[in-house]
């Protein structure tokens, strides 16, 4: 039996390859400051809670991809929508719903594959009232992370 393929994904420097790390407990995602430092997919095989799975890292959406490299990175995260079971639509709690995020959306509801929609760079557990600025995504109810602390990473 094949392990079932997660794909994260999300625009440029919403802390996907952050979370792939925390997921993955392997460090092998590239994490910068700079955007735009992952490219290609990337496969990790990782163990969640007994569960074996493959987490497919992908580089940041952009709506309008009309650069070579841009597009190259679009192509490469929309193959991994295609190919994955599951995916985790992550987007930035600190910087709010921006149009990129809306983008993102439509390519994800285009799919019609299971969508988990993760709010990360939630820093203090208080700030629940984040994840109703993502409502209008259609996604449901974000799970609101920080994934370079790891708090609520369990759920």
């Amino acid at each position: 039996m094949s392990k079932a393929m997660v794909a994260i994904v999300g625009r440029p420097n919403v802390g996907k390859s952050t979370l792939i790390n925390r997921l993955g407990s392997t460090g092998k995602a590239i994490i910068d400051a700079i955007s735009g430092v992952t490219r290609d997919r990337q496969y990790i095989e990782t163990n969640w809670r007994g569960r074996d799975f493959v987490l497919i890292d992908t580089g940041g959406i952009e709506g309008e991809a009309k650069q070579s490299l841009r597009q190259e990175i679009k192509e490469q995260a929309e193959a991994a929508i295609t190919e994955s079971d599951l995916i985790l639509f992550v987007v930035d709690g600190k910087a709010g719903l921006v149009a990129g995020d809306d983008d993102v959306a439509k390519i994800l509801h285009r799919s019609q594959k299971p969508v988990i929609l993760v709010a990360n760079k939630v820093d203090k557990p208080a700030d629940t009232q984040v994840k109703y600025i993502f409502y209008p995504l259609g996604l449901g109810e974000p799970r609101l992370i920080s994934a370079m602390h790891g708090l609520s990473i369990g759920a």
